[in-house]
């Protein structure tokens, strides 16, 4: 059961994972995001605090990576 929590959660934060369409809206999603999955999984190991913390940096920089690339400062050329 807890294995199609976490897989539900995290299939849920991919579906959102672009919402926004400036910096701050993307950074501020991703970490919403991250921290409320970072709760969930830390729960699941009795430490929803810290699960919340680390998912919210994880979050963060998640969307930070998500703006880069859609502004295109990742590509090839």
């Amino acid at each position: 059961m807890k294995f199609m929590t976490i897989g539900t959660a995290l299939i849920c934060i991919l579906l959102l994972a672009a919402c926004g369409s400036t910096t701050t809206s993307r950074v501020a999603t991703g970490t919403g995001m991250g921290a409320a999955s970072g709760a969930l999984i830390g729960s699941l190991s009795g430490n929803a605090g810290r699960g919340a913390l680390i998912g919210a940096g994880v979050g963060a920089l998640g969307g930070v990576l998500v703006d880069e690339h859609q502004r295109g400062s990742f590509s090839n050329n």
